[in-house]
């Protein structure tokens, strides 16, 4: 009994563990068993195989599958006897289990194992002839020799399940033939020996292949078809030429050789290498064939234009590398190799390329290893016989080009990663991968040798303390990297503000004939400034000299020396020229010579300028050699192998020249008027100002013209001038990219009500941009035909149904619209017979009732009648569409009697219309009588039930007697029963008596949508009512009318890869996720039942559930429960949503194909006709050109770690690829096995699987890697090891938090179109594409974000793209031209954190190597994005702290100097420069408002504001106006109002831009500036960039106040007490005419910062201000503040953890340096409020300050005395308590004694605490800063005390005013509206979900 529980248990588990992999939802369940396989018996054997088919025959056979079972259990122990394995042990013993279970069965009945060979033997018989396998096997054979198809997808599958089974039974009788009888044992043998001999065509079918089935001909795949595939194949073939293989080298798979084995056995690649590149090669020689639009053949060849379009592109990067370095190809010349040798040149490059691994990231490198194989290569193939490669030959003497080449690179690679301590070491301190690679731009590489040099300084092994050295750049850590990357724009800004100061200060004009000479003084600027960059230049380039070429460190030298030698000569001159001006007797000598000197250096300089970066003189630098030249070229611009020709068209520069020049314009005029000129007479009083008392111990300004008081009058001015430029840019972006818009007509169809008026003229513009002239040549177009006329709106529409037929039904599919809506949208085919064109129902509904109204009003003639009802021109289609369809339908019911009788009347009324007598002939007052009869004839036809033919001959005839006796005219009624035929038959009781049921699919159709169209009385005005699926057909039909590349029929488009990364993110919501209540009671599904009411119940209509269902009834079925994931996944931020858009570009390839017919005699359909839409998913040959043109791989990084654990997000992974036969999962595999010494040993590997016939995964490739793969940043890692397995000429990189929709996806081939449209001077290499934001419709801040982030990706990247050609890769979804990025580089950087925006630097790599990145509107990809505060935050921290890392590269540092001036400014000020302007926002508060404070604390504020006036300055109002409105994001919204505008029309952009700024849209602005400049300060500071996970979830949770405190203190909270500080120092001693008032009006915007930083988390906090939620919130805040910390114990946890993780971003001496700087700021509080007390009267001596320092240790040590631990002195309690009680009454004595006897005051009191909080403050920073000298003292843990009292403080000032707020109701119920305004205005229940009052929903 025990026993047989355990085998019961063992297999619930196995089961178990089988539906965890295989994931649910699939067809059918094997057997627990079946789906358990450890991996280590998986790969070596086909127990999977075997164990499936017994599965397969369990209910057929038992006992032949209990023989199959225990030969599995056989082979696993001859495997793995002693179970090592993971998870041997458990199947085997679960297989034994089964086994025993099967024997029990039996019913007892003895086993004679002896023959079970002869079972299996008789069993194999049958089951091939029951599925006919010889004559399959025969027919087969005959269609692949004429190369057709005629397998169904349904029978293919069970056909290759069958094959399956049959190689497993005959894998099992060759095993057992041995023990078999003489006689079984001879058949099986000869039967063996059959299935050698034939082709084994039937095997092939379960041979793994991704794309094109190569290794072996398949039935069910069409590809092999297509003559560009026949050709490719070709191509490749073995031929005579080449060298003779050696007879015992294996041909993989059932294929001829071809010239990739001969490279494979030459070099040793893997085989799955070389198998994975075959295909690659392969697809990417077809698609550039059939390009070429050549006819096809017979014997299909590849043509020679083909090949050398492919040679030359693959090869590209590699001709340019050995141009630049001067190098000899490995060829002569193109014209002297033959296309086999190009062939053989392209598939080596790709399969180095292939197994290169993290040496991909090095395309030079990759380049130099390709250069001399491919010298080997040629020697070789000049042999008759293949010989091995010496590069490649191993110790053991195989070959192996990983072990070899890659490995030795691999490790230094490696080895250096390590050194970089996880990302915390100094970027300085190891080579990174571009320091690896920049080793190739120099001749020296080839030092390096071939076969590669170990000792070599490229391979040189890291030792741990000295450095290896970098090559060309040092990305030391510091903001000095601004000023040197974008040194000319720091010049011009200073040069231009000298300028404007000297003429505001002089004057100009003939009174003023010393200016000229002061505004020269421009000249000694620009050369100390100029130098200051060369001395920039050699002090960070510290750390590449011993590595550095000569070249560089040479031009380094003369730099430095030149400028150093013309500043000095320059200034000299300069002084000499203004002692020349005092002089009156002087003849102007040095003035002379310095306008020589100067004039030779700018026109010099000049020329320079013009010839390196003007674009048409750009090819005058080009051509010219001379040495003298080049030195100056070479000295005025450093010579990269990147960056080299970044020039753009002559148009293109005027264009982004005339944009800078108004901005300059602008900026200039306001920056002299408006701030310069105003401080000018300001100035010139305070200098003139003597004898000014100070009121404490100046140090500075006494006797110095009051230089301090004059800075700080103009230090924000300065700021502000330093940064407003950017204001201007955003201005004049957001004008001219709203023209642009306009101009490319988007926002012209912006409501539902347009796409109605607009319909008509849809079909048209989609068939002109979406249809290819291939699709079109199949309609029976009339080319005589006027546009505009029915034939051809017909014919339009005929083209345009499918289209917008599949577009509506994926709506349906999504729950968009209902099955009712989806009959109101969906048009028909427009191919029947039928006159005219059909349009929709939604815009016919209720028309045929309107008409009828004004027909029963009419009282005038025919003509006015149909003037009115055209007014309506949908109600005159209607009409129209009505009568002609009643005639067709009458005509196809009847015949004999009543044919005549329909015909009789149609005749008469068609005459009535030409003669415009119809309201005399036909009584238009019983018309609702006619259609009441007819639509009670078309009720009952609609419902195909020929039983019904009686009632509906009767409802016929009713139909005859109102239309004869009452709507015809007493003449025409009186003609008719006159009719002797008619009469007779009447009579007779024949007229109708019977009627023909409509069969013709035509006629059904049209009864169907007549009936809808006489029925519906409802207006469609309102359909769809779903706000997502009205945007997406808007944005749809308005495209159609934008300007677009025209489509390529599908065999002639672009191919293309969508390529998405992926980690450990949500897959698939399960049902506990779903169910799980968080603590408020709310579950997402009830969340999103809430949020999206109307998808609900579309939902639950289209699985046939009742509104009313409830969740747990779903979960009965489990069809309905898997439904139910996914509906709830495809609206969250899921793999799953994502892979559900993407392959909607496979389907929309798949109707364009199907509707294109190409004529391969694959499909049955004509080629003549077009084709019905009905079943085109499942044309072979449709999707076989699907698969031609387009790839999706998922890159899930972890994909094997999760399956061999079991997670639940391998079993969905699992299950995407069972539902998406296209899908495609890349993933690293680890095997670790037992080595030496105990250690144990890893081997990655590259995978790539798909969905078998069993639904489990089947490995298609499996290529070893030379190691872990992760050396730098995880997703650029994840991404390069599985690009490989992409394939097409593009690639698009998709996150895996997008979306996408069939229609955008029909716009695919026109956007891939545009690489070959002109775009400039080059060819696009990035395509961009504009971004729908889908989480904008939750909540206030989602809304924010989501109108930040769409301003930006269409209006910013429309501007960024043209006019000023600066668009990077800001991310997702562009599309890349893969074969030149994977050939330099990849679609990303990997370098360790300083890469950590690895997106960007795509962008920043494909402008440097002359690339050309557009932008395009007219087709949208969805894009997710964070809806929480918290989420937000910490997306904003992750980018702005990568844009802090992208100031210290390499590649910003390029683009900033080797861009020209116009366009530098362009990039600067829209990557880094941003983050530039956002800190210097914030800064200049902290400027303005110190200055204030030492105005105020040195007493010059009363005085001085007197004489001066400097309070109302308007130099300063402008400033601080400007500063104003950019820190609460008018600016930022600027763009966001014009996109408004442009897209959604005034009125609304005003509504939004309103209701925004009610929501406190100013608020979150504000806060996301503090967010930007605390990381991107702190990142340039310290370092600590790292990926942030936001979770990307559902936010409408609660969010505590100890979180919100952690996350905001330091970036928010610290720095917005010390502003508020400021202030009150300001309001307390400063001055001002209108007392208090007027100062806080003049701080009004640092007011609004500090109460933003403040309360900003809590505002924006769900549920922030309910009274039960503060009183949790602050036990928990409290419990936290108070918990020690500890070993182990989370930051989350205890207040002294997360106090330590805080400091953690100080770890260098430099860093300690800078704090310790920054930190001293704190102690002028303490110092200026102490010369203010009434203490201390007058005194203004050091003594003063002195003796504050004295009784702040007072304070110091009587807060130790009352917080002396009462652990440490348990043995003296009793006197602590003492001490304490003394200590407290002695105090509050001498406190009093003091304020009594002294000039101390209560105020006094309040101002010590006001001057000793920030001393403390700044005390602890400075301790933090040196914290291990601290530990060192024995003092830290003082200072941690004092650091929690602080912290403690912070607090409850902040929580004080929420827990006041909280005692008001009203106050949680406007913050609720303030939240979910969006929610609240589509009637949703926020309310609820935020209560969770779940069950109050639910009774």
């Amino acid at each position: 009994m025990a026993n047989r529980n355990w085998e019961r248990l063992v297999r619930a588990t196995l089961r178990r563990e089988q539906l965890r992999s295989s994931g649910p939802g699939h067809e059918r369940t094997p057997s627990g068993i079946a789906g358990a396989i450890p991996p280590s018996l998986e790969r070596a054997t086909n127990i999977d195989a075997i164990l499936h088919a017994a599965d397969e025959i369990q209910s057929e056979n038992p006992n032949v599958a209990r023989i199959l079972c225990e030969q599995a259990y056989s082979m696993a122990q001859n495997l793995d006897p002693s179970s090592d394995g993971r998870g041997v042990l458990q199947f085997k013993t679960g297989l034994m289990s089964v086994i025993k279970q099967k024997l029990a069965k039996r019913d007892g009945g003895r086993i004679d194992r002896n023959r079970d060979v002869e079972h299996l033997w008789e069993f194999y018989q049958q089951y091939k002839r029951r599925y006919r396998v010889d004559d399959i096997q025969r027919e087969e054979q005959k269609l692949l020799e004429t190369g057709a198809l005629s397998v169904n997808i349904g029978e293919s599958l069970e056909m290759r399940k069958v094959i399956a089974t049959l190689r497993a039974l005959v894998e099992v009788m060759e095993a057992l033939s041995k023990d078999a009888d003489p006689g079984v044992g001879r058949l099986i043998i000869e039967e063996l020996r059959r299935i050698k001999r034939s082709d084994g065509t039937l095997s092939a079918e379960l041979t793994p292949y991704n794309i094109v089935p190569l290794e072996a001909p398949s039935l069910t795949n069409a590809i092999r078809v297509f003559p560009e595939v026949k050709g490719a194949i070709s191509a490749i073939r073995y031929t005579e030429q080449f060298p003779r293989l050696p007879a015992d080298f294996e041909i993989s798979g059932q294929k001829d050789a071809d010239l990739f084995d001969l490279l494979e056995y030459v070099f040793g690649f893997q085989k799955d290498n070389v198998r994975n590149q075959r295909e690659n090669v392969v697809l990417t020689i077809a698609n550039a064939q059939t390009r070429l639009g050549i006819p096809v053949e017979a014997d299909p060849k590849i043509d020679e234009k083909a090949i050398n379009e492919v040679f030359l592109k693959v090869l590209d990067n590699y001709i340019k590398w050995c141009k630049y370095l001067r190098v000899r190809l490995a060829w002569n010349s193109l014209e002297a190799i033959n296309r086999d040798r190009k062939l053989f040149l392209v598939s080596l490059y790709f399969l180095i390329w292939g197994e290169a691994a993290n040496v991909r990231f090095l395309p030079e490198c990759i380049c130099y290893i390709f250069h001399h194989m491919a010298k080997e290569l040629d020697a070789i193939l000049d042999h008759g016989e293949a010989i091995r490669a010496a590069s490649c030959i191993t110790e053991s003497g195989s070959v192996s080009f990983l072990e070899k080449i890659i490995f030795p690179i691999y490790e230094t690679l490696a080895m250096e990663a390590a050194r970089n301590n996880n990302g915390k070491a100094a970027h300085s301190a190891w080579r990174n991968y571009d320091d690896f690679n920049e080793y190739f731009w120099s001749k020296a590489c080839f030092e390096l040798n071939w076969p590669m040099r170990s000792e070599s300084s490229f391979l040189l092994k890291p030792s741990k303390r000295k450095r290896t050295g970098k090559s060309t750049f040092v990305e030391h850590r510091t903001y000095l990297h601004l000023y040197r990357s974008f040194h000319r724009l720091w010049i011009f800004l200073t040069l231009m503000f000298q300028a404007l100061t000297i003429i505001a200060f002089n004057g100009i004009g003939k009174g003023h004939p010393d200016t000229f000479k002061l505004i020269l003084s421009i000249g000694p600027t620009f050369a100390i400034m100029k130098f200051i960059e060369s001395c920039l230049d050699v002090l960070l380039m510290f750390g590449a000299y011993k590595t550095a070429r000569a070249m560089a460190i040479s031009r380094l030298v003369i730099k430095f020396l030149w400028g150093g030698l013309s500043s000095v000569f320059v200034t000299y001159v300069y002084v000499k020229v203004l002692q020349e001006r005092n002089d009156r007797n002087s003849n102007d000598f040095y003035f002379r010579i310095y306008i020589l000197v100067v004039g030779v250096y700018a026109a010099l300089r000049l020329f320079l300028g013009l010839i390196v970066k003007v674009p048409a003189c750009h090819a005058l630098s080009a051509m010219s050699d001379q040495p003298f030249f080049q030195f100056f070229k070479w000295i005025y611009q450093e010579r990269y192998y990147v960056g080299r020709g970044l020039f753009e068209s002559m148009s293109d520069y005027c264009r982004y020249v005339a944009f800078w020049l108004v901005i300059f314009v602008c900026k200039f005029t306001f920056a002299y008027f408006l701030q310069i000129k105003p401080l000018v007479k300001p100035t010139r009083l305070i200098r003139t100002l003597h004898d000014l008392e100070y009121s404490w111990h100046d140090l500075i300004s006494k006797g110095n013209n009051n230089v301090l008081t004059i800075a700080s009058l103009w230090a924000p001015v300065v700021a502000i001038y330093l940064m407003d430029i950017h204001i201007w840019y955003t201005l004049l972006s957001a004008v001219v990219g709203g023209i642009k818009g306009a101009r490319a007509r988007l926002g012209e169809i912006r409501s539902i009500e347009m796409v109605h008026k607009r319909f008509e003229s849809f079909p048209e513009a989609l068939v002109k941009n979406l249809v290819s002239s291939q699709a079109k040549r199949r309609m029976p177009f009339n080319s005589e035909a006027p546009q505009g006329s029915q034939d051809m709106n017909k014919a339009y529409a005929a083209l345009f149904s499918p289209f917008w037929n599949e577009i509506i039904k994926s709506l349906r599919e999504e729950d968009f619209i209902s099955n009712r809506e989806k009959d109101l949208l969906s048009i028909p085919s427009n191919t029947g017979s039928l006159r005219l064109a059909q349009w929709p129902l939604f815009l016919l509904s209720s028309k045929i009732l309107l008409a009828i109204d004004l027909a029963l009003d009419c009282k005038d003639t025919q003509a006015d009648l149909w003037n009115r009802i055209c007014r309506d021109e949908y109600m005159a289609y209607a009409v129209q569409e009505c009568y002609f369809s009643i005639e067709k339908i009458l005509y196809s019911l009847v015949d004999g009697e009543g044919r005549l009788w329909v015909e009789r009347i149609f005749r008469e009324i068609n005459n009535s219309i030409s003669e415009g007598s119809l309201v005399i002939t036909l009584s238009l007052k019983h018309l609702p009588v006619v259609l009441s009869r007819f639509t009670a004839l078309t009720g009952l036809l609609k419902k195909e039930n020929p039983e019904l033919a009686r009632g509906a001959a009767k409802a016929l005839y009713d139909l005859y007697e109102v239309v004869t006796h009452e709507l015809l005219s007493p003449d025409l009624r009186e003609q008719l029963d006159t009719w002797n035929i008619l009469a007779r038959a009447r009579n007779e009781g024949r007229l109708f008596s019977r009627i023909k049921w409509p069969e013709d699919p035509e006629i059904k159709e049209q009864v169907r949508r007549l009936h809808l169209l006489l029925t519906v009385k409802d207006s469609a005005d309102n359909v769809p009512k779903n706000l997502e699926a009205r945007r997406r057909l808007e944005f749809f039909t308005n495209s159609l009318f934008m300007d677009m590349p025209s489509a390529k029929p599908v065999s002639e488009m672009m191919p293309f890869s969508v390529f998405t990364p992926y980690y450990s993110e949500t897959v698939l919501y399960s049902n506990s996720e779903l169910r799980v209540e968080n603590e408020d009671g709310i579950s997402v599904l009830f969340y999103l039942q809430k949020i999206f009411p109307d998808e609900w119940d579309n939902f639950l209509e289209r699985i046939d559930r009742a509104e009313a269902t409830r969740d747990a009834e779903l979960q009965d079925s489990s069809s309905d429960s898997l439904e139910l994931r996914f509906w709830a996944s495809y609206r969250g931020q899921t793999l799953a949503r994502t892979v559900r858009g993407m392959m909607y570009y496979r389907r929309a390839l798949m109707l364009q194909s199907y509707l294109e017919g190409r004529s391969l005699e694959v499909d049955a359909y004509s080629q003549t006709n077009l084709p019905t839409t009905q079943g085109f998913e499942l044309s072979r040959e449709s999707r076989a050109q699907a698969d031609l043109k387009f790839t999706y791989v998922v890159s899930c990084q972890i994909y094997g770690q999760q399956k061999q654990k079991g997670l639940q997000e391998a079993a969905d992974i699992a299950l995407l690829l069972q539902r998406n036969e296209a899908l495609r999962v890349a993933f690293i595999h680890v095997e670790e096995s037992g080595a030496a010494e105990g250690k144990v040993s890893k081997e990655f590997y590259s995978k790539l699987v798909k969905a078998d016939i069993h639904g489990k995964d089947q490995e298609i490739y499996s290529i070893k890697l030379p190691g872990d793969p992760k050396l730098g940043e995880g997703k650029p890692e994840n991404q390069n090891h599985a690009i490989i397995f992409t394939r097409g000429e593009a690639v698009q990189t998709i996150d895996m938090n997008q979306d996408n929709y069939l229609e955008e996806a029909m716009k695919m081939r026109n956007l891939l179109e545009e690489f070959r449209g002109n775009h400039g001077i080059r060819p696009p290499t990035i395509l961009g594409v504009r971004e729908n934001v889908f989480t904008g419709s939750v909540s206030s801040l989602a809304w924010f974000m989501s109108n930040q982030e769409t301003s930006f990706v269409t209006l910013g990247q429309r501007v960024l793209a043209s006019p000023l050609k600066v668009r990077m890769h800001y991310g997702h979804p562009d599309v890349f031209d893969r074969i030149f990025h994977v050939t330099r580089g990849g679609i990303s950087k990997a370098s360790r954190v300083i890469n950590i925006s690895e997106d960007i630097y795509a962008g920043f790599n494909s402008t440097l190597r002359q690339g050309n990145i557009t932008h395009h509107e007219y087709i949208q990809v969805g894009k997710g994005r964070d809806v929480g505060l918290n989420q937000i935050a910490l997306f904003e921290g992750k980018v702005a702290g990568g844009n802090g890392e992208q100031v210290l590269s390499r590649d910003i540092y390029r683009l900033g100097q080797l861009f020209d001036f116009f366009r530098m400014l362009s990039f600067f000020f829209t990557t880094v420069g941003y983050y530039v302007c956002t800190m210097m926002t914030v800064l200049t508060i902290y400027i303005f408002l110190y200055g204030r404070a030492y105005l105020a604390f040195s007493g010059l504020d009363e005085s001085i504001s007197k004489e001066a006036k400097i309070t109302g300055n308007s130099a300063l109002d402008a400033a601080l106006n400007a500063q104003f409105l950019v820190q609460i994001g008018i600016f930022t919204a600027v763009p966001m109002i014009m996109g408004f505008i442009l897209e959604m029309g005034l009125l609304k952009a005003v509504f939004s831009f309103i209701t925004m700024q009610l929501q406190l849209c100013s608020v979150f602005f504000t806060f996301s500036l503090g967010t930007r400049t605390h990381y991107f300060g702190r990142t340039i500071l310290h370092g600590g960039a790292k990926y942030r996970a936001t979770g990307r979830g559902f936010v409408v949770r609660h969010i505590k106040f100890a979180d919100n405190y952690r996350l905001y203190s330091r970036s928010h909270f610290t720095k917005a007490l010390e502003v508020a500080l400021l202030l009150i120092v300001y309001i307390a001693y400063g001055y001002t005419d209108g007392g208090a008032v007027s100062f806080v009006l003049l701080t009004m915007s640092s007011w609004f910062l500090v109460l933003s930083w403040l309360f900003a988390p809590y505002i924006f906090n769900p549920s922030g201000f309910e009274w039960p939620k503060t009183v949790e919130d602050f036990d928990d805040w409290t419990s936290w503040l108070m918990y020690k910390g500890g070993v182990g114990v989370k930051g989350e946890d205890s207040w002294e953890s997360w106090w330590d993780e805080e400091q953690m971003h100080i770890q260098t001496l430099r860093g300690r340096i800078l704090e310790t700087i920054l930190s001293v700021r704190f102690f002028m509080f303490q110092y200026g409020v102490v010369y203010k007390l009434h203490l201390t009267g007058n005194d203004t001596s050091l003594a003063v300050y002195g003796f504050s320092w004295v009784v702040l240790v007072a304070i110091v040590m009587i807060f130790k005395v009352f917080t002396y631990s009462p652990k440490k002195s348990s043995n003296f309690q009793l006197l602590m308590r003492f001490t304490q009680g003394v200590t407290s009454i002695v105090l509050v004595a001498a406190v009093s004694l003091v304020v009594i006897f002294t000039d101390l005051s209560i105020p006094d009191l309040f101002a010590c605490i006001l001057a000793f909080i920030p001393t403390g403050w700044g005390i602890i920073c400075l301790a933090i800063a040196w914290k291990r000298l601290l530990r060192l003292l024995g003092v830290w843990d003082s200072v941690r005390e004092f650091a929690r009292m602080y912290d403690a403080g912070m607090g409850m000032l902040i929580f004080a005013p929420i827990a006041v707020l909280s005692w008001f109701p009203f106050v949680s119920t406007f913050q609720s509206r303030l939240l979910f305004n969006q929610a609240f205005s589509r009637g949703l229940e926020i309310s609820l979900i935020l209560a969770g009052n779940k069950a109050n929903v639910e009774k």
